[in-house]
């Protein structure tokens, strides 16, 4: 039964693989050289598919000033890694769980207390990350937990390249089907609720979309560096234009090329990947941070100083 229920998923992801290796092949042949071994092909297809969707999620995470929020349920996964571990349950499972569970609580403690947002957030996921963190000195071997917290795309096998498709499939799905009710709600949540939206439902879905994103991540980045990957390609898009769904775009394509480009570098370098895919979307925002034609600082002083002359 289990045959029969992952065979067709490997086919697909084999015909995926061989379709991006066409592309592959058309580069030079230093660049296409390391993309020959099987891992590493596994390693683009999962790094090209968090990459877009930590870009495309990351335009609504700077929208609406979450970053803390991302930092806070990625380290809220790591009880539930920990404890699906010792049971022997997929990784997924525990940690889609505790991320959702200490996401809904931030906004238990929010509406039912004086604690802004902030502080909750603060409180909800260090006490979630000190409880995998005791749970995890507890397990005799924890090379395998080590690769959750820092990333180790280079070791992607099936099983977790399917779900990181699936979750990918889904919030790309979700993001397309809801895009105006996002798009209100990201800019005025009093006009989105003036319109007859749920904006509880549009705010909890965004998070349970986020904590997906998360769990798909954990992978390729870690849960460490995976916050990164949610703001980056946003922030530098947010440099770079003006209108969202322009922003969604750049942001995409900025995660994915950073994705790509940090898993050749850390082949070719035996760097840990998700510090080097991490390290070139920060590479991206610099360069948007100094040369952005409206934003950058290196426009801002040029008009600074034409304006004075």
């Amino acid at each position: 039964m289990r045959v029969s229920f992952l065979a067709p998923a490997e086919a697909i992801i084999d015909f995926l693989i061989a379709g991006l290796m066409v592309l592959v092949n058309l580069l030079p042949e230093a660049l296409a050289e390391p993309f020959q071994y099987a891992f590493m092909q596994r390693a683009l297809l999962t790094s090209i598919v968090v990459g877009a969707v930590c870009g495309l999620l990351s335009s609504y995470v700077i929208l609406k000033r979450w970053a803390l929020l991302g930092d806070a349920i990625s380290h809220a996964v790591l009880p539930g890694v920990a404890i699906a571990y010792l049971l022997g349950w997929p990784f997924f499972i525990g940690a889609f769980a505790t991320g959702a569970l200490t996401s809904l609580g931030i906004g238990v403690i929010e509406r039912n207390s004086r604690i802004k947002s902030d502080a909750a957030m603060g409180l909800m996921f260090t006490a979630a990350f000190a409880l995998g963190v005791v749970i995890i000195s507890q397990i005799a071997t924890s090379t395998h937990l080590m690769h959750i917290l820092f990333g180790n795309v280079l070791g992607v096998r099936y099983p977790a390249l399917m779900l990181t498709l699936a979750a990918g499939a889904v919030t790309l799905t979700v993001v397309l089907l809801f895009y105006k009710e996002l798009l209100i709600y990201a800019f005025d949540p009093v006009q989105a609720r003036s319109l007859g939206l749920n904006t509880r439902v549009i705010h909890y879905g965004l998070i349970l979309l986020l904590t997906l994103t998360i769990v798909a991540s954990l992978e390729t980045v870690g849960i460490i560096l995976v916050v990164s990957m949610l703001i980056t390609p946003g922030a530098t898009a947010y440099l770079l234009v003006n209108r969202l769904p322009v922003m969604m775009m750049l942001a995409t394509l900025i995660g994915v090329v950073s994705a790509v480009l940090g898993l050749f570098l850390a082949f070719r370098f035996n760097v840990a990947s998700g510090g080097a895919i991490v390290l070139v979307a920060t590479a991206f925002f610099l360069l948007a941070f100094l040369f952005a034609p409206q934003r950058g600082v290196v426009a801002r002083r040029l008009r600074q100083r034409a304006s004075q002359e």
